[in-house]
């Protein structure tokens, strides 16, 4: 049944839409299965995710009608279709009036993904109206209250050193919290890993403890504070806040060195708004561990990581895996640096719009995945700026002399972007970063041919 009379306007105008203020405009790259037509699909598509039917139905009136999701531009050569949403169609919380990330994926990546006219539909982009996008929570802290404990300036506190404990799995918690202790006597913050919890090996509230005292030892030692971001995810959200609880009373003085990890993606937006409204002074951490079964470039359903890197801004997410930007082993693209400034800018555009975020407070982009110090004077230069964190776990316990030269070799590369050195010539004055040449032979040979001839190291 061809509904493109009722869900397709083409003479609608991007620019008086967002002037309008009363749509979300979604932006996907879709393809119908042979046989069908392109608006055709595309206006079922649209009214799959509104008020449509696939027959004609007696309880529709005016009003109904007047909040019809709308097709209003196509490219069936490039696949696109942009669909604009009035914003009267979305779900908002009965106790205090807020909007919802599960309500706007409901209605742009719901029941449409599996219609039987699509090929596929793949969400790029999404703009919010100032009237949907101030119902979200957007972050409580950012990485300002970071530098704070660390004792930088709240303004451009530039990069903090971090790494996850590696490996990932298989450490009892004495052996979890000596690796703590050692990487902090050189770095700034460490992250669980996605899947560290409370595992019979290493029961979490023991690892707490251990950790805890590892983070007082390494203070007093250096001199300096110490982060470290726990991982809270769990199915229930009573056990996210028993384990958010249970932290914050172990670390007691302590408490604003901790951030808190939530596996976003497999989770949801439920565990990310549990932990955003229950403990709003924690930094929020959001891993997007997952994430590539419907982001990756290779998928053709779904949404990208951009939507969702935006989506964790909406949501209060203080911070967010982006990836490497083809810098590390993950994959990625040096052009998703426009993720990061999404996320971080109060105006910026995007692959199809370019959104204001009203003065929302900022997600700080959270490198890693592959990373060490020979990559990163790289990394730094396609960003422009080096007010992030980075977690390199191989980066930091793979170097040569340990953890500690290794988070040394990693803060020696910020300083050798920002002063716009040769990597190899900076490196005959820094021997941290000078050895992770060494210690990364086969990125130092495709990154720096020729370093072993100017550093003197054989082969």
């Amino acid at each position: 049944m061809d509904q493109s009379n009722r869900y397709a306007r083409l003479d609608l105008k991007e620019a008086d839409l967002m002037a309008g203020g009363r749509h979300v405009l979604v932006a996907y790259i879709m393809k119908p299965k042979a046989g069908y037509g392109f608006l055709e699909t595309a206006a079922h598509f649209a009214a799959e995710s509104s008020t449509g039917t696939n027959v004609e139905v007696s309880t529709t009136d005016d009003f109904t009608r007047g909040v019809d999701a709308l097709v209003y531009e196509i490219d069936e050569a490039s696949g696109l279709m942009k669909i604009a949403y009035p914003v009267e169609l979305f779900d908002h919380n009965i106790t205090d009036g807020r909007a919802m990330i599960c309500s706007f994926l409901t209605l742009t990546i719901g029941n449409n993904q599996g219609m039987g006219d699509v090929e596929y539909a793949k969400m790029h982009d999404f703009w919010l109206p100032p009237v949907y996008l101030n119902a979200f929570d957007g972050p409580s802290t950012t990485i300002s209250d970071l530098w704070r404990v660390l004792g930088r300036p709240a303004v451009d506190g530039g990069f903090i050193v971090g790494t996850i404990i590696k490996p990932k799995l298989g450490l009892r918690p004495k052996p979890f919290a000596d690796a703590c202790y050692d990487f902090w006597l050189g770095g700034d913050f460490i992250k669980n890993d996605e899947p560290q919890g409370n595992q019979i090996f290493a029961p979490m509230r023991e690892t707490v403890k251990l950790v805890r005292d590892a983070m007082c030892r390494a203070q007093d030692t250096t001199g300096k504070a110490k982060l470290f971001s726990f991982n809270i995810t769990a199915d229930d959200p009573w056990e996210m806040v028993a384990r958010g609880e249970y932290i914050l009373e172990v670390f007691g003085e302590n408490a604003r060195h901790v951030a808190f990890l939530v596996d976003g993606y497999v989770t949801g937006p439920a565990a990310i708004t549990t932990a955003r409204r229950r403990f709003p002074s924690q930094y929020l951490h959001y891993h997007r561990a997952g994430h590539g079964a419907v982001t990756s470039p290779q998928s053709m359903r779904g949404y990208t990581a951009f939507v969702l890197s935006k989506m964790a801004r909406l949501q209060g997410a203080s911070g967010i895996h982006t990836g490497t930007m083809s810098f590390g082993k993950m994959e990625g693209e040096a052009s998703d640096k426009l993720m990061a400034f999404m996320i971080t800018d109060d105006v910026a555009t995007g692959p199809y719009f370019r959104q204001e975020w009203n003065g929302m407070a900022p997600t700080t982009p959270i490198i890693s995945g592959g990373m060490n110090a020979l990559r990163m004077p790289g990394f730094f230069k396609n960003l422009g700026h080096s007010n992030l964190i980075m977690t390199a776990g191989g980066g930091a316990f793979g170097h040569i002399d340990g953890a500690v030269a290794g988070a040394t070799s990693l803060r020696q590369a910020e300083q050798c972007w920002k002063a716009g050195a040769d990597p190899v010539e900076f490196a005959k004055d820094h021997r941290e970063f000078a050895r992770a040449f060494e210690s990364f032979p086969g990125d130092a040979d495709k990154i720096y041919p020729g370093w072993r001839e100017k550093l003197m190291v054989a082969a």
